[in-house]
């Protein structure tokens, strides 16, 4: 009964609030779903690295007749200091770091080059123009720089690349955008809780004279409270489902649909088991924003 009675109240300041009311579920609707995405970026961001961590490669590029390195003074690299390049990646110091390696002569790479540049450019480009190369893929990337310390100017060495360098520019511009995306839910958010707030100071200050009579009959502050606390929570709930909503059709139709049709190079996306983590994490915040929002807003209201 009192259950009900403290429900049938927050219902009819809702009604009494509806334009207020519907205020607060864009703004938690939209800041919600910022929220949501970043948190996928986020994810995004770690799955890729950790995907391309396994697979990036350390190469060692050896002197071609174009190189200009200062290792590279003695023209194309002989097979003396390919066999002590491949002896040093052998040895005691490097070996427990590999986890696999690999060599692709001249002539190789001459060919897969060709494979990507078309054959037109066979008459222009020549087998001794183009790098061998030792694959180097390490049991931890992050000890890249020590291949690149063993091996950087070393005779008949040009230079040692790590690939995940490349990545790199990608991973910076996604931290970045998830970054925008994080201040502009902080933002949106700031502004949910104030329109909460005004909302249930409004909702207040139209029922003050029976918020007073409930006082003179005795009713507890908590009794008084919880009508407004719940409108605040019932209006945060509804944006926080839609953004909750919004994330997931997002992936399914942005992430699922789209991008991992059109972008072959990422094998990884999130799917939609990661934005179901998401769901809860925004309702919960929600919720725990306007209760606190709401009961702020009500104690000026409750005071002897």
């Amino acid at each position: 009964m009192r259950f009900g009675l403290i429900l049938g109240e927050a219902l009819t300041g809702l009604r009494r609030n509806a334009s207020m009311v519907i205020s607060v579920v864009l703004v938690t609707f939209v800041s919600l779903t910022f929220v949501g995405a970043a948190i996928l970026m986020q994810a995004q961001i770690g799955t890729m690295r950790a995907y391309w961590q396994d697979r990036a490669q350390v190469a060692i590029y050896m002197c071609s007749s174009v190189s200009t390195s200062p290792g590279c003074v003695g023209g194309v690299a002989t097979e003396d200091q390919i066999k002590a390049v491949q002896a040093e990646l052998d040895g005691d110091t490097l070996k427990p770091l590999i986890a696999k390696s690999s060599f692709q002569t001249a002539d190789e790479a001459y060919q897969e080059t060709l494979k990507l540049v078309g054959k037109d450019y066979a008459g222009v480009l020549t087998p001794d123009q183009v790098n061998a190369v030792f694959k180097v893929n390490l049991k931890d990337q992050t000890q890249s720089a020590v291949i690149a310390e063993a091996f950087s100017g070393l005779k008949g060495v040009d230079e040692v690349k790590d690939q995940l360098e490349y990545l790199d520019p990608l991973f910076n511009a996604l931290t970045v955008a998830t970054y925008i995306a994080v201040g502009i839910a902080v933002l949106m958010l700031i502004a949910a809780v104030l329109l909460i707030g005004t909302t249930i100071r409004l909702s207040a200050y139209a029922r003050r004279r029976e918020i007073g009579i409930m006082r003179l009959v005795g009713a507890s502050n908590r009794f008084i409270q919880t009508p407004f606390v719940l409108e605040g929570v019932f209006a945060a709930v509804i944006g926080s489902v839609l953004a909750s909503a919004a994330v997931l059709l997002g992936v399914h139709f942005g992430v699922q649909e789209y991008l991992t049709k059109r972008v072959a190079f990422i094998t990884t996306w999130v799917g939609l088991n990661e934005a179901l983590l998401v769901v809860p994490v925004l309702i919960g915040i929600g919720v725990i924003l306007a209760a606190l929002s709401a009961g702020f807003a009500i104690r000026r209201w409750l005071r002897a």
